[in-house]
């Protein structure tokens, strides 16, 4: 009786259980609406057009492509106004490939950390200096890979770009000769030195150039096709182009400039052979959005292939600063920061994404399971513009259209 007894407990309240669901369909109606996703506001999405309109009519940008995904489906995909002003005017297309920028940090750098994170072949306590041999001096000796993700580090934003200087090795050479601006873990720092780095501890440890190793797990497995490091002639035809800089240059400019169109535009990423941890990816709106899936997927790819585990892309994406620092990050991912105006003003403290210096955006909300990819070329063709205003408001009626709220 003491092993019949539980079960027939268990099947009575599970009996109980049905009949008030059975009697109550208010409640039945309520459980329902809790897993569906909410329809699409399409006149929301349409305002996009009118403020992209906008705001390349007032000469903030020559034009962008927008994507919003929603429930596994893009629900808005277009182009805005031009590709290129000059040499010559080409119109913009929805399979133009930009120049990422600091995209490159969350896209291809963090995956590829965590990738080796998955394989035990790295710690995020482990210190830096462990693969990087040297860059213990002047104090860096408790600086751990989790601090470069997260911006803590105390090292600078970046390396003096006026100063010209040409490989990566040199690049690296520089990095780990520099001191601390603050403790570890006690600022929150924005820094393209803490990527560079980051992209060189995948290069050591993988065996493989740092680009080989994120085309290999990252953009193979989800099918980017048209995402890469420093992209081929075949392709020249669809990158919308940047600034005109010299080969070694900053800023760009001046009479001895070439456009540049499939060459990346941060000056230290070019200076290093245009393959960093911090910069030098270019791709597309589809390419980001097939990403972003795979994160709120929980790691696998549309084809069902894993390329993270769910652990690793809840890691990523949970808030890893200390606690007493007004700027939240998860690993590589932007949450609540002083960046994080391309969240727009409505998406679920949940969400995550970043920023790309060139006018690139990704932003992703896995409580409403919406990504929003924003690409221009912001800087093109003389480095002005500026889209920060205009990222988050896209994300807002991105946000609107899906039913999120404050």
């Amino acid at each position: 009786m003491r092993a019949i007894l539980p079960c027939a407990n268990l099947a009575g309240a599970v009996l109980a259980l049905l009949f008030i669901l059975s009697t109550r369909p208010a409640l039945q109606a309520q459980v329902q609406l809790r897993t569906a996703s909410p329809p699409v506001d399409t006149a929301r999405l349409e305002r996009i057009d009118v403020v992209v309109g906008d705001a390349i009519e007032a000469g903030e940008l020559p034009g962008a492509v927008v994507l919003v995904a929603h429930g596994g489906r893009p629900v808005y995909r277009k182009a805005f106004g031009l590709r290129a002003v000059h040499p010559a005017r080409e119109p913009m297309t929805v399979d133009t490939i930009f120049d990422l920028a600091s995209l490159t940090k969350v896209v291809a750098t963090t995956p590829s950390v965590m990738a080796l994170v998955e394989d035990g072949a790295i710690r995020l306590r482990d210190r830096v200096a462990r693969y990087l041999p040297g860059f213990e001096r002047h104090g860096k000796d408790a600086v751990t890979i989790e601090h470069l993700l997260t911006h803590v580090s105390g090292l600078r934003p970046d390396l003096p770009l006026e100063e010209e200087f040409e490989g990566a090795g040199e690049a690296l050479r520089r990095v780990l000769a520099e001191r601390l601006e603050a403790a570890p873990g006690e600022a929150f720092i924005y820094s393209d030195l803490n990527f560079l780095l980051l992209g060189e501890i995948v290069r050591r440890v993988s065996g493989l150039a740092f680009d080989v190793f994120a085309a290999k797990r990252v953009f193979g497995p989800l099918g980017m096709r048209d995402t890469s490091f420093r992209p081929g002639a075949d392709r020249a035809a669809r990158i919308a182009p940047t600034e005109a800089c010299t080969p070694l240059g900053w800023p760009c400019g001046g009479p001895e400039g070439v456009m540049l169109r499939g060459t990346v535009h941060d000056p230290t990423a070019r200076r290093m052979g245009g393959v960093a941890g911090h910069a030098g990816l270019f791709g597309t709106a589809d390419d980001l959005a097939r990403f972003g899936a795979m994160l709120l997927e929980g790691g696998r790819a549309a084809t069902g292939r894993p390329v993270l585990s769910p652990l690793t892309v809840a890691r990523m994406t949970s808030p890893s600063t200390p606690a007493h620092l007004r700027d939240v990050r998860g690993l590589g991912w932007d949450i609540d920061s002083r960046y994080s105006g391309n969240r727009g003003d409505l998406f679920s403290s949940r969400s995550f994404g970043h920023t790309g210096f060139t006018g690139t955006s990704i932003w992703i909300d896995p409580a409403t399971g919406t990504v929003v990819v924003f690409l221009s070329s912001r800087v093109h063709p003389d480095g002005g513009g500026n889209v920060v205003r205009l990222r988050g408001v896209v994300a807002t009626l991105a946000a609107a259209a899906v039913g999120a709220a404050p």
